[in-house]
């Protein structure tokens, strides 16, 4: 059975380190620690979460997209593990909007982002998947993509104007749409 991991919080070294990639995809570890970071990701209302926020310094994360308390108008997708990604392609578009992050609990950030990119992975079951992904999802995944290179989302905040605190986020982003 699943089990909800303690997610790392800011300061924690293994959130600032270069993930290892992932060589047996049928690792019965590895399977178990997708499971768990499904388990988790649901349980703290995120629509990602990568390894090393639990302390598992592995290229491997999660994209999750759903409504939830936290973000109240994602998209709906299937959760979705996510094996040693590679961002092939970028738009030379970027967008700003706001984030936050698990392992930075209370915090919100405007972080610019490539609208679209084309991204190469591979899944739970070992097979290699190129798709490309827009919005949303494509934030998530340069989010998630980031932690595996020891990269927070406050790192890529362009001023410190740009930072709320989740209360004020609530109260201003979500509760005026």
């Amino acid at each position: 059975m699943a089990k909800i991991l303690q997610v790392s919080q800011l300061g924690n070294p293994v959130l600032r380190q270069q993930a290892q990639p992932i060589d047996d995809f049928g690792d019965r570890n590895i399977q178990k620690l997708i499971d768990n970071l499904m388990a988790t990701v649901a349980k703290e209302n995120g629509v990602g979460i990568a390894a090393p926020q639990v302390a598992e310094s592995y290229r491997l994360f999660i994209v999750a997209s759903r409504p939830n308390l936290r973000y109240p108008h994602a998209p709906k997708m299937e959760p979705t593990a996510i094996i040693n990604p590679r961002i092939i392609a970028h738009s030379s578009e970027v967008v700003k909007d706001w984030e936050g992050c698990l392992s930075i609990p209370g915090i919100r950030g405007l972080v610019p982002r490539y609208q679209e990119i084309e991204v190469e992975y591979t899944s739970r079951d070992g097979k290699l998947h190129r798709q490309e992904l827009t919005d949303f999802v494509a934030r998530i995944f340069q989010h998630e993509y980031d932690h595996l290179d020891g990269i927070v989302f406050l790192d890529r905040v362009e001023s410190t104007q740009e930072l709320m605190t989740e209360q004020e986020y609530d109260r201003r982003i979500v509760q005026n749409g």
